[in-house]
């Protein structure tokens, strides 16, 4: 085909979220089909979010940078494979992947806040990745710096996990510069791949999935079908045995990389975290295209499973370290829980395409869960320390690093805040879609009228959320504004978690002032209606402080209660509380108040929590507990002030004494 005729810098894609939604036959009309407004197109001013990309433009990426080009190999390996002297690799055989994912990141700041210097650096690490590709399209500097004989001969050793990567970012730095050499790059390795593959029919399973996801954003930025097709292959060759390589000869473990039943019959969720995330938002993106009903039908079983059984109050997944991943339902331990960045981070992207394609509610939920809890929390206050798993209790061992031997976290997370925007809204046929509460403004297309909408609130602190809207003429949609779970006594869908407690606290929806009438359908409240310059809808949900209980299935939270506020999870940690926060229990009926405080340089509301304190007596032969009022936090902002003991879940009874020394 002729790629220079079809793409031009002008065309403008999400890199992180897009794909044209058509009809399928699980959807139950046209009117489901929800395309998110790329974050190009919507200008944060968010109180919150903005202040978090304007740290991972400068601190975040500053960290990314140094420690790729300078304290680790990662770009001296595409330099030796240049210069063809037979010189050795450097560091671990997926490094690559952490190169590509910090010029995605890149991408995403650029487009938010433009950097000649940070642009210039991408541009010059583009240039070395360019000098290490293949005659043929091949790019990996761990092969070519080994033996290339045994290139894509062990399924587990991330070739195409890199060459995913590689294509995303090639993909988001095409769209913010208008610049094609990566993309050219992407698209030599892709065909490569394709041809040795797909098209010769040999059989490939991913050991570590992403290529799928990141073929369908080069399908609907070039409309080459073949990356569609090849995308859809590589998900059909799952469950068929035909894994070879470290996970299935050694290992003897294809669950691990969910790989023991085909894509289409599964029905649980089991094995790597992440590589499950990103099979999984692969999946959805190709059925969005083909309409295939056997991708949604698995998705829905294996999501349920995961959001009713194996998921984290704070929307993190994977509770063990020992395969980075699932055990058994309801296995959710607290202190060891691994619930690793990346895996919420992959959270975030696959709810986000549920949502698309059923118009449901329940999957933003999730989507603001993660982000909020699981996933921000693994970048620090500060922008350049970072935590790979996040546990939700502490003794005082946990400390945030500045890089890890295994570094997809920090790129991981860098990505994913650059490129919030991608989450806040969507539109379908004569639908507007407010999905997250940020404020931000941006611009829909009506029939031929062009509505602009404003978006002020200083969410997550506060409750209230204005969306006006200024069109130049009438125009008639319907607006569906996300109604939260939590803000309708559901703190998550499927009751693994439930407030101790109804709430009675109104939601109130008000239309210039004055309440409003409106639908509830699937989770949304929508006003449907011609609507004029200056309309306002105003939304107010109620933020008071929630006690959470787990099912009696999850033997950690037993006897237990968390705290939450609007869409945050706190926890107490010593810093705030003289040291010690394991000596505190929860009296029947406690009470909570608010006090805005600060934590470094991050402005939070804060929690001040009338519990008791268990000390000892002064003969130290008995103990007996006392009032105490307690500092509570948001979950996301521990660990920034040093080691420090810590817990999310907190006890209402004493099942055991440990006498220290």
């Amino acid at each position: 085909m002729n790629f220079e005729m079809k793409l031009t810098p002008k065309i403008y894609v999400s890199a992180a979220l897009v794909w044209c939604i058509q009809a399928t036959p699980f959807q139950a009309n046209a009117q489901q089909r929800i395309q998110p407004v790329q974050f190009s197109q919507v200008n944060i001013t968010d109180a919150f979010w903005k202040p978090k990309q304007e740290k991972v433009a400068t601190a975040t990426l500053n960290a990314c940078i140094i420690q790729t080009e300078e304290k680790s190999g990662r770009i001296r390996n595409f330099e030796k494979v240049a210069r063809k002297q037979g010189e050795k690799h450097e560091g671990i055989y997926y490094d690559d992947s952490d190169v590509y994912k910090a010029i995605e990141a890149i991408a995403y700041s650029l487009k938010n806040r433009p950097d000649a210097a940070l642009e210039k650096k991408a541009d010059e690490w583009i240039d070395k990745i360019a000098a290490a590709q293949q005659p043929d399209g091949y790019l990996n500097t761990y092969y070519t710096l080994t033996d290339l004989k045994q290139r894509w001969t062990d399924m587990e050793k991330h070739e195409d996990y890199c060459a995913g990567h590689l294509m995303e970012a090639a993909v988001a730095y095409y769209n913010t510069t208008g610049k094609r050499k990566l993309l050219d790059v992407a698209i030599r390795f892709a065909d490569h791949i394709d041809n040795t593959f797909r098209v010769a029919n040999r059989p490939w399973v991913s050991g570590h999935q992403e290529i799928e996801l990141a073929l369908m954003k080069m399908y609907h930025l070039t409309k080459e079908d073949r990356y569609l097709k090849l995308a859809d292959w590589f998900l059909d060759q799952r469950g068929h045995g035909y894994g070879k390589g470290k996970i299935w000869d050694e290992w003897k473990d294809p669950k691990y990389c969910q790989d023991d039943v085909p894509v289409k019959q599964q029905k649980e969720i089991t094995g790597h975290a992440v590589r499950a995330m990103y099979q999984y938002t692969g999946a959805a993106d190709v059925a969005s295209v083909t309409q295939d009903p056997g991708y949604m039908n698995a998705m829905t079983a294996v999501w349920e499973d995961v959001v009713y059984r194996n998921m984290y109050l704070t929307g993190g997944i994977g509770s063990s370290g020992h395969n980075e991943g699932f055990t058994d339902d309801y296995d959710l331990p607290n202190g060891a829980a691994y619930s690793e960045t990346c895996a919420s981070v992959g959270m975030v992207f696959w709810n986000q395409r549920m949502n698309a394609l059923t118009g449901d509610a329940k999957y933003i939920d999730v989507l603001e869960r993660s982000l909020y809890n699981g996933a921000l929390d693994g970048l620090s206050l500060n922008g350049d320390t970072f935590f790979y798993g996040n546990p939700l209790s502490s003794m005082g061992n946990n400390a945030r690093s500045a890089w890890f031997g295994t570094a997809c976290c920090p790129s991981n997370i860098a990505r994913l805040v650059a490129s919030v925007g991608d989450y806040i809204y969507g539109k379908s046929e004569g639908k507007i879609w407010v999905n997250l509460f940020v404020a931000s403004n941006t611009s829909f297309q009506i029939g031929k009228t062009v509505v602009p909408l404003q978006v002020t609130t200083n969410y997550p602190w506060e409750g209230n959320v204005k969306i006006k809207v200024t069109p130049a003429q009438k125009a008639k949609y319907a607006l569906n504004v996300r109604i939260p779970g939590w803000a309708a006594n559901t703190p998550v869908p499927g009751e693994l978690y439930n407030f101790a407690s109804a709430n009675n606290a109104k939601i109130e929806i008000l239309l210039n002032g004055k309440p409003v009438e409106y639908k509830t359908e699937k989770g949304y409240a929508v006003i449907d209606r011609t609507w004029q310059n200056g309309d306002e809808v105003e939304v107010k949900l109620p933020m008071e402080v929630r006690q959470i209980k787990a099912r009696k299935e999850v033997k950690a939270d037993a006897d237990r209660i968390a705290l939450q506020r609007g869409p945050l999870v706190y926890c107490v940690e010593g810093a705030d509380n003289a040291g010690e926060v394991w000596n505190l229990l929860v009296p029947e009926n406690p009470s909570f108040n608010t006090k805005t405080s600060q934590i470094l340089n991050e402005p939070v509301v804060a929690i001040q929590a009338n519990l008791q304190i268990v000390k000892a007596t002064p003969d130290g032969l008995n103990v007996k507990p006392e009032p105490q009022t307690v500092t509570a936090i948001p979950y996301y902002t521990w660990a920034n002030r040093g080691r420090g003991p810590m817990q999310v879940w907190l006890p209402v009874k004493m099942k055991s004494i440990r006498i220290a020394e």
